[in-house]
């Protein structure tokens, strides 16, 4: 079964990257980074999620994304689905971290249940059959959005229509130039329709 061992942004400053997120996220070697200086303007066309487990642990992630030097996308709030908030690393890359609890079942943790890629897509249905054919099964599909059932993977993967991905992160979905993004999978080498390069995992 395909599984997606880690994404690699790309990003002006390495050692500046890496300091930021060990202090923002800890995520270890789920998330890398790399020297690029590729051309690349408004919205990228990714999000990354992070899913936890109770509003304190929401909360405690932002702060220390804002703390480390995260801009405010959208404020941490509480909505029909749960709890949340957006921010924006000094690198570009755009991250939510969400739950769906309402209310705290213990004290605040740093514990991540979920690393989730969201990749706009132009036309969700014909990159939901790309991926189908490369052996990715469909885990929940409904209109502008598709999640892939990868139960074991260190990240999981969704396709969302581009404007409202964007709109789900707080920004303007006009963007153009690279991704600044690279996913290390089983399944590669290719790049999709859409211009997302999947590399061979490394370890």
């Amino acid at each position: 079964m395909t599984a997606i061992d880690s994404v690699t942004l790309e990003v002006p400053d390495p050692a500046a990257a890496t300091a930021f997120y060990d202090a923002a996220f800890g995520l270890g070697e789920r998330v890398r980074v790399r020297a690029s200086n590729a051309p690349t303007d408004g919205f990228r066309g990714f999000t990354l999620s992070l899913v936890v487990s109770q509003p304190s642990t929401v909360s405690s992630l932002i702060d220390s994304a804002v703390e480390a030097g995260a801009t405010t996308l959208k404020p941490v709030a509480k909505s029909l689905w749960g709890y949340g908030g957006v921010v924006q690393a000094p690198d570009g890359a755009i991250w939510k971290v969400a739950t769906s609890a309402k209310k705290d079942s213990g004290p605040a943790t740093r514990e991540v249940d979920k690393i989730v890629l969201l990749m706009a897509v132009a036309d969700v249905a014909a990159s939901k059959r790309f991926y189908a054919d490369r052996g990715l099964a469909v885990g929940k599909s409904f209109g502008k959005y598709v999640e892939f059932a990868m139960p074991s993977s260190p990240v999981q993967l969704g396709l969302y229509a581009r404007r409202a991905l964007a709109k789900d992160a707080g920004v303007s979905p006009d963007g153009t130039g690279s991704h600044r993004l690279a996913i290390g999978s089983d399944a590669g080498p290719f790049t999709d329709p859409d211009g997302f390069a999947w590399e061979p995992a490394s370890a």
